[in-house]
């Protein structure tokens, strides 16, 4: 029997050259430490990157869409034609995500798992067509194994296009009405914890709305209970197409030597789940941002993240990390173009 692909190995940290570039660090012109996380980011990509002056240039950003079938419980305030909206957004060019792309140099690749919208054909958009969205997971499994395999593969596909196009930094984003709500529910069996504490508004429920939500997801706990020891099940029962594709582009990615850099909580939920199938890529993320979602920062201490930034965003879409780019591209010039001690002739710290 053939392993599964998300099992293979992940490409290895360059110790040494992790070892060479905190060197580095201690010998450019500045007081040791002053740079903060820049500095620990710029060695940990330089180890990963196997190169003592890491970049992050070639910048590539998937796009994973795809609807829920939970949404028929009355778990989100938008209805789920705004999915296959959103699609011609991206490709139109009007998206905050397409903003990101354009100022940051990206390739954005937009891949629809499965839409509720019948018949779209969207010029620059892989349409996998799964199915018209997943299955209410509040009543039966959100999706076969089969869909499930074909989204993880998704991921991996699109990770595969990355690397042939000579990509540094791999950005995800997701796109599908009622994806908090699959996120939440991942999320909630895998750390053990009641729904509502990881359970926000997501596209802007009020209370009452939220608390809903969140029994929602309990019964759907309840229901799948005797699956949920096993992380492929759980995410197949639980989650959706495009959190499928997250997961296996992050395994991919580590796979490939390639850094991600995750996006928010839907993003995170996924990153989970890809430690959970393959506990060696999570040396491969990096994260952007920590978001507003009230479950994320949870879900960030269970990985032992450290985001970039800040900002009490909530947009998904991988804007969160696109955000971040700038601040990883810096870190890596900081790293590479100052000049140490002796360079500059500048009077080190006496030993």
């Amino acid at each position: 029997m053939n392993t599964p692909w998300w099992l293979s190995p992940c490409k290895a940290v360059d110790r040494e050259v992790q070892a060479a570039a905190a060197e580095r660090q201690q010998q450019l012109t500045k007081p040791a430490g002053s740079l903060g996380q820049l500095e620990a980011l710029a060695v940990q990509l330089a180890g990963l990157q196997g190169r003592l002056k890491p970049r992050a240039d070639q910048l590539w950003i998937a796009m994973f869409a795809g609807d829920h079938g939970v949404v028929a419980e009355g778990v989100s305030a938008y209805p789920q034609a705004v999915t296959g909206q959103m699609l011609a957004n991206f490709v139109s060019g009007g998206a905050a995500i397409s903003v990101l792309a354009r100022q940051l140099g990206a390739h954005l690749d937009i891949v629809d798992l499965g839409t509720v919208t019948p018949m779209l054909d969207l010029p620059g958009v892989r349409h996998l067509q799964l199915g018209a969205g997943t299955a209410n997971f509040a009543s039966g499994p959100a999706m076969s194994d089969a869909q499930g395999l074909k989204a993880l593969a998704a991921g991996r596909d699109s990770v595969a296009r990355a690397q042939q196009h000579g990509s540094e930094l791999f950005v995800a984003g997701e796109m599908g009405i009622g994806n908090t709500a699959s996120a939440s529910a991942v999320a909630s069996a895998f750390l053990q914890c009641p729904a509502s504490h990881l359970t926000g508004p997501g596209t802007g429920l009020d209370a009452a709305g939220v608390s809903h939500k969140a029994r929602v997801i309990e019964h759907a706990l309840r229901f799948h209970d005797g699956y949920l020891d096993d992380p492929l099940q759980t995410l197949f029962r639980l989650g959706g197409f495009e959190i499928a594709a997250l997961a296996g582009a992050y395994v991919a990615c580590a796979q490939a030597g390639i850094v991600a850099l995750v996006d928010g909580f839907i993003c995170t939920v996924a990153a989970m789940v890809a430690v959970r199938l393959n506990p060696e890529c999570r040396e491969w993320l990096l994260f952007g941002h920590r978001g507003a979602e009230q479950g994320h920062r949870r879900v960030l201490e269970s990985l032992n993240a450290q985001p970039l930034l800040d900002l009490g965003l909530r947009l998904g879409e991988g804007s969160g990390a696109a955000l971040a780019v700038p601040l990883v591209r810096l870190a890596c010039d900081l790293h590479g173009q100052m000049a140490t001690f002796a360079e500059a002739s500048v009077a080190d710290r006496p030993a």
